[in-house]
């Protein structure tokens, strides 16, 4: 017998706003002028956020944190398209959007200083707390997303954030297999950055897009200019509108890259070159957008030194307030890391509580 086509499959890739400024008008979304200044502060407010954190890392003043500088628009236009009755997922990269859901920088400061009373948000807002295992939030959003369909919720969805490096763990095949069989409403958005820490992309998959991925377990599938804000809205407001009418989860891989350190205990001009980084830099989604609104004289150069200085002011404010807490037990992290008290935790703890007494005796003296 003759082999016979079972079927046909392609990927489509989506871009609005390129890096030079040029617009489809036919693509570009409409949004009000507030939602398009409120987007483009956001991503603003995380920029500076992450300049003021590597500092203050730098200084000793907070912990390792994860930069998110140049994928601010791969979580800022999907943030943008949600609605407060869907749900959002994510890893330790998407601080733009966890601050457009109502996370405060005081939150964002004491999380990454090691109090867990950081990654807290109300129920309500239904933002889960930061998840720090790769690929382990990625099940979770199913789980939400079929609770919602099994109760009868309308309307709702969760969306889940991860990374490139999260498509090579078994969580993320065993959560697209669920989320396609029970037609669960979940957006996934991949962040295509192209380094899973020091792994580049192509040694992590042969597959000629992340997108396609979506396609063995039978849902849609997309890649999107992770840098262009507008195409991220659109792409996720598409499937978001898919899964609220009950059609299933879809695939969006947001290609971006990041321009910053993995975490502050990387280094990764050990691993990747100079040059790709400064190629990268030229399709930065911050000023990519701030010429888009311009164009639309909506913004200019007044309008963006007042926003910078507020900005700068929020930031100032926000560490002023998380310097001033001195409450916290410097031993709490080792409080929770098991129900019950465990006796190598507690020799961990007491060593950490003499190297802290030590560290404070040796400054009084070189004080002294």
């Amino acid at each position: 017998m003759p082999l016979q086509e079972i079927d046909n499959f392609s990927i489509s890739y989506l871009q609005i706003l390129d890096e030079h400024g040029n617009l489809d008008d036919e693509l570009e979304p409409q949004l009000s002028d507030d939602e398009l200044v409120r987007v483009y502060r956001s991503m603003v407010l995380a920029r500076e956020a992450d300049k003021r954190m590597l500092m203050l890392q730098r200084q000793g003043r907070i912990g390792t944190f994860a930069p998110c500088t140049g994928q601010e628009a791969a979580v800022c236009g999907p943030t943008l398209a949600m609605t407060k009755k869907d749900w959002f997922v994510c890893s330790f990269r998407e601080m733009p959007g966890r601050l457009m859901r109502g996370e405060t920088l005081l939150q964002v400061f004491l999380f990454y200083n090691g109090y867990e009373e950081g990654n807290t948000m109300p129920p309500s807002s239904r933002t889960l707390p930061i998840a720090i295992p790769v690929s382990s939030q990625i099940p979770h959003a199913v789980g939400i997303a079929y609770a919602m369909k099994y109760r009868g919720e309308k309307d709702s969805a969760a969306v889940v954030f991860f990374g490139d490096g999260g498509t090579s763990q078994g969580d993320f095949h065993e959560a697209l297999n669920f989320a396609s069989l029970w037609q669960a409403p979940v957006v996934f958005i991949c962040q295509n950055n192209h380094w899973a820490i020091s792994i580049p992309r192509n040694k992590q998959s042969r597959s000629k897009t992340l997108a396609q991925k979506a396609i063995a377990y039978d849902m849609p599938g997309i890649q999107v200019d992770g840098n262009d804000v507008l195409a991220m809205y659109k792409a996720t407001r598409e499937a978001l509108d898919r899964a609220h009418a009950g059609d299933g989860p879809t695939l969006i891989e947001a290609v971006t890259y990041r321009l910053s350190m993995h975490t502050t205990a990387d280094d990764p001009k050990k691993y990747r070159p100079e040059e790709e980084v400064q190629e990268w830099w030229k399709r930065d989604p911050v000023p990519r957008f701030r010429l888009y609104l311009e164009r639309k004289n909506i913004w200019n150069a007044a309008l963006q030194e007042d926003m910078e200085t507020e900005i700068k002011s929020e930031v100032d404010a926000a560490v002023k307030e998380f310097e001033q807490i001195t409450d916290f037990k410097p031993d709490a992290p080792f409080d929770y890391i098991f129900g019950s008290e465990h006796a190598e935790i507690e020799e961990q703890r007491a060593e950490f509580l003499a190297a802290s007494e030590a560290r404070l005796l040796n400054k009084e003296a070189a004080d002294a």
